[in-house]
């Protein structure tokens, strides 16, 4: 479902922001003197938005928690001498409140407050009739719907610079990253809120500084807005979040790095690039066609099963299944992360239309 949201570019009288929109800054400010040396590292990297946690929402008590409003005027000593935009987090109205009181520019709310509506809901009727950017990281859980929901909340209380933080998400399954990206989701949500900007967060995504690059240049293929950076000018000693951030050079040399790719196509690359879609589309209705013709076997096979008192799930039948299936996969050059999800997604279709025969009159 397409929203209907009307939304700003990010966008300031007094510092230029083109795309890429890099946020940087260290995950908490510690020390006045921390937060202004890193800041006048970030800005010589060429960073625009300089990005500080306040107020860190923690798993346990007893866990730094943040220096609190007190921090609040070493942003502003930030903005004084060295011209960056300053960024923070906000997860209360008391939060709004000050950081609006201390000149912040840019709020941005947490993963762990955007999946509750109440608070979200909260922080909209603080802002109303303030003119301020504000940034709405997804939801903890892989939950388009109340992402797109926390940003709605927001909007309808009038503010329309609005940006999507994708921070990855939370996972059981022990995975190389310490939040799944779920890229597919961040590009859903650009389907449904086409004007929405969207600005990746690598380092909450990876949680180790050495798979940074890899998360930013996949977000700028992407054609993604920005990226927020956690920096710091001593990440090892950091009070929070250490071995996710870099220090202000390493940040400077990964900016470097990123290749930026043209989101404008000429005539002739869009006559290729529509001519290999076209055989995309015919192979797509053949995969439908063999799936429909796939899913009639599963039918007949039901029939039987139902005729002669057989279980629907025969394990050791689906176990060997998806064992040849996976090394065929491998083969074709295939992941076995896709060959998994594509199979499971069609055994359970199977199961469904074996279960609707085996319960039919």
């Amino acid at each position: 479902m397409v929203v209907d949201i009307d939304v700003k570019p990010i966008a300031s009288a007094e510092v230029d922001l083109k795309r890429p929109i890099i946020i940087a800054g260290p995950c908490s400010a510690e020390s006045e003197e921390q937060v202004l040396e890193t800041a006048k590292g970030v800005a010589a990297a060429g960073v625009k938005i300089f990005r500080a946690g306040i107020w860190k929402p923690r798993t346990r008590p007893n866990a730094f928690e943040g220096v609190g409003t007190e921090g609040l005027k070493w942003l502003q000593l930030v903005k004084k001498e060295t011209g960056l935009l300053v960024s923070t987090e906000v997860a209360n109205v008391k939060h709004v409140y000050d950081a609006l009181k201390h000149d912040v520019d840019i709020l941005w709310i947490g993963a762990r407050t955007s999946a509750n509506p109440f608070a979200v809901q909260d922080i909209a009727d603080s802002l109303r009739g303030v003119k301020i950017p504000v940034l709405i990281k997804n939801p903890i859980n892989p939950d388009i719907d109340l992402w797109v929901g926390a940003i709605e909340r927001i909007s309808n209380a009038g503010i329309n610079q609005l940006a999507a933080i994708h921070r990855g998400f939370s996972s059981y399954d022990k995975t190389l990253y310490r939040n799944a990206p779920h890229w597919q989701i961040p590009i859903e949500l650009r389907r449904r809120i086409s004007d929405l900007p969207i600005i990746t967060d690598p380092s909450h995504i990876a949680g180790r500084r050495e798979l940074l690059y890899d998360i930013c240049q996949k977000a700028m293929d992407l054609n993604f807005d920005g990226l927020i950076i956690e920096t710091h000018i001593n990440p090892d000693k950091a009070l929070s979040d250490a071995k996710q951030q870099v220090t202000p050079p390493v940040l400077k040399e990964l900016l470097a790095r990123l290749i930026l790719r043209d989101p404008e196509i000429d005539e002739q690359l869009m006559l290729t690039l529509a001519e290999l879609r076209d055989e995309i589309d015919k192979l797509d209705d053949r995969l439908i066609n063999v799936i429909d013709e796939r899913m009639r076997v599963v039918e007949h096979i039901g029939n039987y099963k139902k005729e002669n008192n057989i279980t629907i799930l025969q394990n050791k039948r689906w176990d060997d299944l998806l064992k040849n299936r996976l090394v065929l996969g491998d083969k074709k050059g295939l992941s076995e992360d896709f060959i998994n999800k594509l199979f499971m997604a069609i055994h359970q279709e199977s199961i469904n239309k074996q279960t609707t025969i085996m319960n039919e009159e």
